[in-house]
């Protein structure tokens, strides 16, 4: 009986996994990491903000009425028995005399396309790459993260973190690159505590798609000044 009770008591338990490694899914002194979906992110899928392009609309517009008022005021002209302005005359005459592979009709053909295709972008891609989409809590509520304000704060989490002497952080749509120095603490500790911070910091910013993290720590030079 006694023996039964001592080899229950001595029986080895399962060891519960490190919080940082069920949070990254993978050890936490690790360089980066994927972010594991959630069903909060997979029902937050808003897409970007689509910018309204105020200053190439403007300029197209504007380009486009003073071409046209000049055009209709030489045509209204030309009805009332006047001649028709020299830029047209030469205009014409230029596009009948010159031959297709002239090299200032390449260099126009070339300039016409490349705006074509600059308008043909503006058009099917959202722009605002600047502004990350959080989730919505509420259907009729959109909100956006500008990039910057994001590195600020997970910038402000990582100088918390001890052993961080400085920190650059940089952040995309679709991975956060952190890169800090350490003046003190083993660089493997270091590392882990920032990416727990980090992520952390990530999951509170709110945002639709948590992008991955990847954090890079090296040793602070001391010779450097400042």
């Amino acid at each position: 009986m006694s023996e039964s009770q001592g080899s229950e008591s001595t029986r080895q338990l399962p060891v519960m996994e490190k919080a940082a490694e069920s949070e990254l899914g993978q050890s936490a002194s690790a360089a980066d990491y994927d972010p594991l979906p959630t069903a909060d992110d997979a029902n937050d899928g808003n897409g970007r903000f689509w910018s309204v392009r105020r200053v190439p609309a403007s300029i197209i517009a504007l380009l486009v009425l003073a071409g046209t008022g000049l055009l209709l005021y030489d045509i209204v002209s030309v009805r009332f028995d006047r001649p028709a302005m020299a830029w047209r005359r030469n205009l014409a005459r230029e596009l009948a005399e010159r031959p297709l592979d002239d090299i200032w009709v390449l260099v126009g053909a070339g300039v016409a396309a490349a705006l074509g295709v600059w308008l043909l972008v503006l058009a099917v891609t959202p722009g605002m790459r600047d502004v990350l989409t959080m989730r919505r809590p509420h259907a009729d509520v959109r909100a956006g993260l500008h990039r910057g304000a994001a590195a600020m704060a997970l910038r402000d989490r990582a100088m918390e973190v001890s052993g961080v002497r400085s920190v650059r952080v940089r952040v995309r749509r679709t991975k956060v690159t952190v890169r800090a120095a350490s003046h003190f603490r083993e660089l493997d500790d270091v590392r882990a505590d920032l990416d727990a911070a980090l992520a952390e910091g990530i999951k509170g910013l709110g945002l639709a798609r948590r992008p991955a993290l990847s954090v890079h720590v090296a040793r602070a030079n001391k010779n450097r000044k400042g």
